[in-house]
């Protein structure tokens, strides 16, 4: 490991704030990496407070050149620069995502439309997007009431795997306990041994 500090992003986005197995777990990895990086920093965003849906007002200030911005355009994107400027600086990305109906929740979503913008987390090549954040890592903890990781009827990781590597980080693993609306218990005791075998490092 690096002798440089380890900055983390962790970000939560299940609905419910107690009980949440993904919460619950997302905050094991925080614990397991600052434990062997004692010198880490952690940002902490729960996108389930203070996000709204992209609007119109949003693209038309987005999709206007930034030096033809007015002030009242860089107000209205004043939240999404805070979260690409709390994505650039993160050397690890936690993820609490529970599975809700096959995809990931609402809230997850539109944290992702606030940080998907051209020219600041990817940009358009001669052969097309390319991601601006590289170099990163994320861990994504993901909880389930019956959906297996990895079945057909999974969209939520495979839609995360899609989307983080389209800004650039392809270094991703998911910490899963499916089943538990069958088994409360053994999926979360799985997911811990999972986390207990996680390499501390930034990236690959």
């Amino acid at each position: 490991m690096s002798n440089r500090n380890l900055n983390i992003l962790k970000i939560d986005s299940s609905s419910r704030h107690q009980g949440s197995v993904s919460r619950q777990l997302s905050s094991e990895v925080v614990e397991k990496l600052t434990a062997d990086n004692p010198a880490a920093s952690v940002v902490e965003r729960d996108v389930t407070r203070g996000l709204a849906p992209v609007g119109e007002d949003w693209i038309g200030s987005n999709f206007t050149p930034a030096d033809d911005r007015t002030q009242a355009q860089k107000e209205v994107l004043g939240l999404s620069d805070e979260l690409v400027a709390e994505l650039r600086v993160a050397d690890v990305l936690v993820i609490g995502a529970p599975i809700y109906n096959f995809g990931v929740p609402a809230a997850l979503k539109e944290w992702i439309d606030l940080i998907a913008r051209a020219g600041e987390t990817f940009s358009y090549g001669e052969t097309g997007p390319v991601g601006l954040l590289k170099g990163k890592r994320a861990i994504v903890t993901v909880a389930s009431g019956g959906v297996p990781v990895g079945s057909p009827m999974d969209h939520a990781t495979t839609y995360l795997t899609q989307f983080l590597g389209f800004i650039g980080i392809t270094d991703v693993t998911y910490i899963s306990a499916t089943g538990l609306a069958m088994d409360a218990e053994t999926p979360v005791l799985a997911a811990r041994d999972q986390i207990s075998h996680l390499e501390t490092k930034a990236a690959a």
